[in-house]
């Protein structure tokens, strides 16, 4: 119709349509990022503890051991279901999570999960949501996260990071405990997600 009001996104979506009309992609952006780089364990180590992550340098074959000094004795743990039952002490009693609910998980005494990535740049662990990682929840709920990381998949960057994961798969980055700050500033932890992070880094 004649004089008919063109809303704001209909205007967006005509320029848009405008410019991809030719099937030539209008800006052509850049993909040269820094990709190479040393993943330095001990800077690693360095940025996780600074974000007040607790870090436990061993061989995979003293991860139990370690998860059983981290936890008290007789502790309920969460786990994904592909979490390798080695990593697990006889003193903790594991809930694998086969879809368990909300108030079983955060009644817990925390969750032992791997990890898919981690990144020395910026000091992060990434889940991918992997059957040795588990529900994006189970990050979420328990006041304490445990969590395992390979010496093969820490990686220097961020592009690095990114081209190990893929997009498709529910994505979730830590750096460090759960933390934000009230309105004077005064850093709270454990508001939307775990209190306390231990990362064990298998040498």
């Amino acid at each position: 119709m004649v004089g008919e009001a063109v809303s704001g996104r209909d205007l967006i979506l005509g320029r848009l349509r405008a410019a991809i009309a030719d099937g030539t992609d209008p800006v052509r952006v850049p993909r040269d990022y820094r990709r190479e780089g040393t993943a330095d364990l001990d800077l690693l180590v360095e940025r996780l503890t600074d974000y007040r992550a607790r870090v436990h340098r061993v061989p995979e074959t003293a991860v139990a051991d370690t998860v059983a000094g981290i936890l008290p004795a007789s502790a309920t743990v969460v786990v994904p279901p592909g979490l390798s039952a080695a990593w697990l002490p006889p003193t903790v009693t594991a809930l694998r999570d086969d879809g368990l609910d909300n108030a079983r998980i955060a009644a817990a005494d925390g969750v032992v999960t791997a990890a898919a990535v981690a990144v020395v740049e910026t000091g992060t662990v990434v889940l991918d949501g992997s059957p040795d990682q588990g529900r994006r929840v189970l990050s979420l709920l328990p006041d304490l996260h445990i969590c395992v990381v390979r010496a093969a998949q820490v990686v220097a960057g961020v592009p690095a990071a990114l081209g190990r994961l893929s997009p498709h798969r529910p994505l979730t980055w830590i750096s460090g405990p759960s933390a934000t700050s009230d309105i004077e500033l005064n850093r709270v932890e454990g508001v939307h997600g775990p209190r306390t992070l231990h990362v064990i880094l298998l040498s």
